[in-house]
């Protein structure tokens, strides 16, 4: 493959050279019939590209080929290799789409859209300025960062981002024809996009040929220095570092040790990295030549370190023992340097298969190692993964088979727009202009009345898609609207954005929520007959750290009866928790009414459930004897109960729950929440929902607020529990609690 690009190159001028040669060579690599897909690929580009130049003053045609051949020789399958060299199709044809799909099928077709898409980095570069060296370091590094992961998205086949390596190394090649403020943009560009996406996904000769020649028109003059300082051409160098590994692998397999042995010349931009990060000169470098050895346990890469010792002189305080001591990210490997032949320096690491495996694709993952930045482990995983797809691509004889895993939905969790300034911004999938408002700020989001999606209007619950540009539309002043809160509406899908609209409704009326606090709280201390507490300090014991928030928080619905009690009954002096006891039980024998309640010494009474509290099980209770009602059961902490004369205690009976056999009792809930319409069938079909019988409703609207009260049938307070727990799960409900 490499004669492929050498027959380009040196058809320069000549409208790509002989197409038919090329296509010949490739005949070795793909079936007559892939070959002929690539032949009509370039049938239809030829007329298509004629007369058209790319910006480096390169035939189009040629340029076209030049990223087409570069992919063959990455063993990239027949279809990435025709979408190549159709890349520019869409600029010059009106009706690509049809005619693509027609011609050359779905996969090809699309490929070719996924390339126009990244086309938009050209546009997005320029608003981010990558050139510019007076923005901010961190603002810049995490906008570049997120541009990178938005090129990853954009894409549905991730075989679009190697067309676009491949696409821009052919530029970069053939860069000193364009202009100087050309070279110096796209030159920026490369460095901070496209040759960190190489790193990321292993294609290591392309990042390397991207960073030497992005360097080159960058920082001409340190280039140029260091270049002079390797004092020799590169293809010297490779050759070098071939012979150096032919002698190892002879060694090795000389002293059994089964081995692979790799090696590379350092690049010059890698060069310069490693100059500047540990402020060394050159001549203090051992690594600008490098092998690596990887072998199959531990034993082994020890008895490979003696031997390059014994082969070659080691340069003294050059050795580190990584596998005894790993670094902090688990990386684990021997690095020595060694006198090699012609006493050059050489760089040998040598560690195990699994080693290798963790440090390219695992938590030491090399090129996060390179470029730094905050570690995301969740899209290291991911890039991890596409990194596995690309090795096994190598491996696998029918490449139609790879096809499926090109067509990558792991970047599919995320959604990556603009701001009008041209931010890049990250939002969860399914997104809205109202999650893209709060996520840049707040108050923004909270005036909120319209977006623009590219320029035009749309609506607030439109779902936005990876490069959109978003402007939103917001009042000077506004509040945000309850429909945002409803799921079925669409308006929101980041937890982020749900969470400040909540608290906004949740602290817009503060003091109206104290004061309903404040009642619900003596009315729980009256009912437990608690004549004096510190409110103060029953707050601090939930959590609360000012008794107002506490006060709110009750109002809202936020606190629940059973915590208030419990606060309440452990701040409760000895003497009110006497005084609050109705009376003494008296031990007795008891016997079941007919309402299945156990009632101290009596039997065969009529009994019914006191309307003023209602008690359900497992309330305690207790009897009171009336003059013609039989026996009424109140809860102990009734009201009615604290008022009773002392004339009249002896009509206070012992009661207890007993088997009711499928008896319900009727208790009242109150309801408050944000008025709107449907609210009470909502209500009403959750109680259908759970069986739950209604025998009485009361409702009142004000203020765009709606109180209501239910008598329902319930079993016991379980069943009372899991019924205001669904009823606070319906939209708009404020509060849902048992009438005291």
């Amino acid at each position: 493959m490499v004669s492929v690009q050498q027959k380009l190159s040196s058809s320069s001028g000549k409208d790509a050279g002989n197409i038919q040669s090329w296509l010949d060579s490739l005949s070795a690599s793909f079936a007559p019939a892939e070959v002929e897909v690539i032949r009509r690929a370039c049938e239809l580009a030829e007329p298509l590209y004629a007369g058209q130049a790319e910006l480096t003053g390169t035939p189009l045609l040629q340029h076209a080929l030049g990223a087409a051949s570069i992919l063959a020789g990455m063993n990239m399958d027949f279809e990435t290799i025709a979408a190549a060299i159709l890349h520019a199709a869409p600029e010059y044809k009106d009706d690509w789409e049809e005619a693509l799909k027609a011609d050359f099928g779905a996969n090809i077709a699309g490929l070719v859209e996924g390339i126009s898409r990244m086309e938009q980095i050209q546009e997005f570069s320029e608003m981010q300025g990558l050139h510019e060296k007076d923005r901010k370091k961190t603002d810049h590094a995490q906008q570049i960062e997120s541009l990178r992961k938005m090129l990853l998205a954009m894409v549905e086949d991730i075989r679009v981002v190697l067309i676009k390596l491949a696409e821009r190394t052919q530029t970069m090649r053939c860069l000193a024809g364009a202009s100087e403020e050309q070279r110096q943009k796209i030159a920026g560009e490369t460095r901070g996009i496209f040759a960190p996406l190489a790193n990321r996904l292993g294609v290591w000769q392309i990042k390397w040929e991207l960073e030497d020649l992005s360097l080159r028109y960058l920082e001409p003059q340190l280039y140029k220095e260091v270049a002079k300082l390797l004092d020799e051409r590169r293809v010297d160098r490779e050759q070098y570092i071939t012979d150096l590994v032919a002698q190892l692998k002879q060694e090795l397999s000389h002293a059994g040790i089964k081995a692979e042995v790799t090696g590379r010349p350092k690049h010059i931009h890698s060069i310069i990295n490693k100059m500047r990060r540990k402020q060394v000169d050159f001549s203090e470098l051992y690594d600008v030549r490098a092998v690596r050895i990887l072998v199959d346990d531990i034993k082994d890469c020890y008895t490979a370190l003696g031997l390059v010792h014994n082969l070659w002189q080691p340069i003294p305080g050059e050795f580190d023992d990584y596998i005894a001591h790993p670094k902090s990210n688990d990386y684990r490997s021997l690095h020595t340097a060694v006198s090699g032949p012609r006493s050059l320096a050489v760089e040998v690491q040598i560690r195990t298969f699994e080693m290798h495996q963790n440090s390219e694709l695992g938590v030491a993952a090399h090129w996060r190692y390179k470029e730094g930045g905050k570690s995301d482990a969740k899209f290291d995983e991911k890039i991890a993964w596409l990194r596995q797809i690309l090795e096994w691509k190598e491996e696998v004889a029918d490449k139609g088979d790879m096809l499926e895993q090109f067509k990558s939905e792991l970047f599919h969790d995320q959604v990556y727009v603009l701001t009008p300034q041209g931010k890049v911004i990250d939002l969860p999938r399914g997104a809205t202009p109202v999650d893209f408002a709060y996520t840049l700020h707040t108050d923004l989001g909270h005036r909120t009345r319209g977006a623009k999606v590219d320029g035009s209007i749309v609506p607030l619950n439109y779902k936005l898609q990876n490069g959109q540009r978003v402007e939103i539309l917001a009042a000077k002043q506004g509040t945000p609207s309850r429909d945002w809160l409803n799921p079925a509406l669409g308006y929101l899908q980041s937890s982020r954005a749900r969470a400040k609209v909540r608290h906004w409704f949740r602290y817009e009326n503060f003091e109206e929520d104290v004061s309903q606090g404040r009642a619900q709280l003596d009315r729980e201390l009256h009912r437990l007959g608690v004549i004096s507490a510190n409110h103060e300090k029953i707050a601090q014991k939930l959590h609360f750290n000012k008794l107002e928030d506490f006060l709110a928080a009750l109002g809202r619905g936020d606190v629940s009866e059973h915590q208030i009690a419990v606060a309440i009954q452990e701040e409760m002096p000895p003497k009110a928790e006497e005084a609050a006891k109705p009376f003494v039980a008296r031990p007795a024998a008891t016997h079941e009414s007919t309402a299945g309640i156990l009632i101290e010494g009596v039997g065969n009474l009529l009994t019914s459930i006191a309307k003023c509290c209602k008690p359900a099980p497992p309330d305690p209770i207790v009897g009171y004897v009336t003059r013609d009602r039989g026996v009424t059961i109140h809860r102990q902490g009734c009201p009615f109960m604290q008022r009773v004369p002392e004339d009249r205690l002896d009509r206070l009976l012992s009661a207890q729950w007993g088997k009711r056999d499928g008896a319900k009792v009727v208790v009242d809930i109150e309801v408050e929440a944000y008025d709107r319409q449907g609210l009470l069938r909502d209500i009403s079909d959750l109680f259908a929902k759970e069986k739950i019988n209604v025998t009485k409703v009361n409702s009142l609207s004000k203020n765009n607020q709606a109180k209501m009260r239910f008598s329902v049938e319930i079993a016991d307070l379980e069943q009372l529990s899991h019924l205001l727990a669904l009823i606070r799960q319906v939209p708009d409900i404020i509060v849902a609690r048992r009438h005291a």
